[in-house]
């Protein structure tokens, strides 16, 4: 058994026992509660983006980490959860401490996105840096070591040395995919913004930017410190520096181009701002020097002098995404204090965007989410929007925080799948305090979701299916320019079959070809997602007679549940018969929905023509003009609208073939008695451009589909 399995299986021993902190501590608060926190003790705290990290008593009896949402005003608990446990487990396995007026506290950080780092001691007395990403999750892959502290942690990426090596390490932990940014080095002075690791450079105040993504040096700043620097802490355009605990400080403002002299001592920066613990006074004192020179210090807490000489992180800490302070008062209550310091401007620090393609089936082991995250500078408040093809509006996702974790599905608001294509994206975040938006946007091309009208390859376009004199029934694919690229073909078709491409009739996402043999039995062929069928392909039947219609064709959806439904005309009255798509594989009984269409030479469905979201039908009378009836979600057609006159005489086969353009808009495709092949776009408005040429000698085509 693991070392991981192992506290796994005491973890889960002691919530069978009863451990109420564990239970407790991974549920998020029902209602928001007010500031102060009111504790049995605290053994540790950290402060960043907006979450309050601590190690507490739990109502159990046993010590936890317990991490709580603050409200952008510091008033208000928004939520509580637990990022482990912190008492000993029966192997002795437990959190590395320090000595502190507690007793013996965890050197604990909070990252900004809502993770806790701390080291775990085994049973042997290794030492293994974790980041607890969730209640129950953590990232542990990091090498046995002694002596391990965290130098410094900025969303996904973090920095600890360890004693034992003499090593530093530099790591990240991402959500989704795996890092590829782990260093081991020499251990110095070094503070982690975004994906920039700082470091002194050579001689006298040089520090410099390494990127930790490009794997190259990316700045060198002179910051006019007399001394290789002993600690550094980097935070948006400053970089505090100091000499040692009781030597020179300051801040290089990178904006300006400007060192400003601070305090010395212990301190904790801020957005504009540094805290030091005056033991002497008792106090909390706070720097302001965001207008480029430093003021005086003006305390903002009594906190008595205690016996530990430095205590950040033990009594107090500092949120340095453009938050405020937090500290336990002698009553064991953490309390929240606004530096009143204005924050610099809203901005992004780093990110990583997933690919611009999104399987939502994952074939191929592909993800079925589009996996994106943004660190941010300070809390804001953000929406995550996404356009299908047509621009129409499918998805809305809102959040806030200092970090933006999307993991989009690939459906829409009301939880269906969006149509495969192209997609938009676009993520807007408004600063909650003080100034500044930040927007970013893309493109997302959907596959594996609803499949658009003649989509039988389940990716973005319609497929043209024709059948030949050899009974070859062929799949036409498209790259999407308005043109067929490429085929599969499967024989042993008889003379006679007519094939109705269609629409997914159950849950696999893939359409589903319709196919009346010569004897008049309609047959399902379960989808294949891009490849042709043979008569022997998996199928099921759906009745015979169906010799009676002399139309069968998928407009689209006609009902307003999503799915692809068929029409039908007969051929002895002209009346045109419903007949919906059931969801299950099979179609429901026929509805008759207009009668005596004996005027029409041609009846084509043509999906989603005119932008509503609902399958149409284009129309040809026997003058040659060419009329529109629109789908009304109803399972009915509206009353003809005029298209164009003497319009397709030439032509024997008329297709709504999809989108075969890429504008996400459906086309129609037209052969005439030559055999040449014409595209006419269709505009998305329910009409369509002039007529293009794309192919010849295609009268060897019985069926044209």
């Amino acid at each position: 058994m693991t070392r991981h399995a192992r506290i796994a299986l005491t973890l889960a021993s002691l919530a069978a026992l009863g451990a109420g902190s564990l239970t407790a501590a991974a549920q998020a608060a029902a209602e928001t509660a007010p500031t102060p926190v009111q504790t049995d003790g605290v053994w540790g705290i950290d402060y960043a983006g907006g979450f309050l990290s601590t190690v507490e008593l739990r109502p159990s009896g046993y010590q936890g980490v317990v991490g709580r949402e603050i409200s952008a005003d510091g008033s208000t608990v928004l939520s509580q959860t637990g990022r482990g446990f912190a008492g000993t487990f029966a192997d002795g396995t437990h959190l590395k401490r320090v000595p502190c007026d507690a007793g013996a506290c965890v050197p604990l950080r909070s990252t900004g996105n809502q993770n806790v780092g701390y080291f775990q001691v085994d049973e042997y007395d290794q030492e293994r840096a974790q980041v607890w990403t969730s209640p129950s999750t953590y990232h542990g892959t990091e090498p046995a070591v002694t002596g391990g502290r965290f130098v410094d942690t900025t969303g996904r990426y973090f920095v600890y040395d360890a004693a034992s090596t003499g090593k530093q390490y530099v790591d990240a932990v991402h959500p989704y995919r795996a890092e590829g940014v782990r260093l081991t080095r020499s251990i110095t002075a070094a503070s982690v913004w975004g994906s920039s690791l700082w470091a002194p450079g050579s001689g006298n105040g040089t520090v410099t930017a390494y990127d930790l993504e490009a794997k190259e040096t990316v700045q060198s700043v002179s910051t006019g410190a007399p001394c290789t620097v002993k600690e550094l802490q980097v935070v948006g355009r400053w970089i505090y520096w100091n000499c040692g605990s009781t030597g020179a400080a300051g801040v290089y403002d990178r904006t300006a181009k400007k060192n400003i002299v601070v305090p010395s001592g212990p301190a904790l920066v801020g957005d504009g701002y540094l805290v030091r613990h005056d033991r002497s006074a008792g106090k909390l004192k706070l720097t302001d020097f965001h207008t480029g020179t430093a003021a005086a210090a003006r305390e903002i807490a009594d906190l008595p002098a205690g016996n530990t000489a430095d205590q950040r992180r033990m009594t107090w800490a500092v949120d340095k995404f453009g938050g405020d302070i937090a500290y336990v008062d002698q009553d064991h209550a953490i309390r929240i204090v606004p530096s009143g310091v204005p924050t610099q401007a809203l901005a992004k620090i780093e990110s990583s965007v997933d690919d611009s393609v999104l399987d939502a089936q994952g074939r191929y082991g592909a993800s079925t989410t589009w996996d994106s995250t943004w660190q941010l500078n300070k809390p804001a408040d953000w929406t995550f929007t996404v356009k299908d093809a047509q621009g129409r509006l499918v998805r809305t996702i809102k959040g806030s925080g200092t970090a933006i974790d999307l993991a989009w599905d690939g459906k829409t608001d009301s939880g269906a799948y969006v149509y495969n294509g192209r997609t938009t994206w676009t993520l807007t975040a408004t600063a909650t305090e003080g100034s500044g938006t930040y927007t970013t946007g893309g493109t997302i091309q959907v596959t594996g979701g609803r499949q658009g009208h003649h989509d039988q390859g389940g990716y973005s376009y319609g497929e043209l299916v024709t059948l030949n004199s050899s009974g070859g029934l062929t799949l036409h694919y498209t790259q999407g320019k308005g043109t067929f690229d490429w085929k599969q073909s499967a024989s042993g078709w008889p003379a006679g079959t007519v094939a109705v491409p269609f629409g997914d009739m159950g849950k696999d996402r893939c359409a589903e070809m319709l196919i009346r043999m010569p004897n008049g039995e309609l047959r399902r062929y379960a989808g294949k997602c891009g490849t042709s069928y043979t008569p022997s392909s998996s199928h099921t039947s759906l009745g015979t007679g169906w010799n009676a219609y002399n139309v069968l064709t998928a407009p689209g959806d006609l009902t307003g549940d999503g799915r692809v439904d068929l029409l039908a005309r007969k051929a002895s009255t002209g009346d045109i018969h419903l007949f919906a798509n059931d969801g299950a594989g099979k179609l429901k009984a026929g509805v008759k929905i207009r009668s005596a269409w004996t005027g029409y030479t041609k009846v084509v469905g043509v999906g989603d023509f005119t932008g509503d979201g609902f399958g149409d039908v284009l129309a040809r009378d026997k003058a040659g003009t060419l009329w529109r009836h629109d789908g009304t979600g109803t399972g009915l057609l509206k009353d003809r609208v005029k298209l164009v006159a003497d319009w397709g005489g030439s032509y024997n086969a008329i297709v709504g073939v999809g989108d075969i353009t890429g504008d996400g808009k459906n086309d129609l495709v037209a052969r005439d008695t030559a055999g040449n092949l014409y595209r006419n776009s269709g505009d998305g408005k329910g009409s369509f451009g002039p007529r293009v040429k794309i192919a010849t000698g295609w009268q060897g085509y019985k069926g044209v589909f």
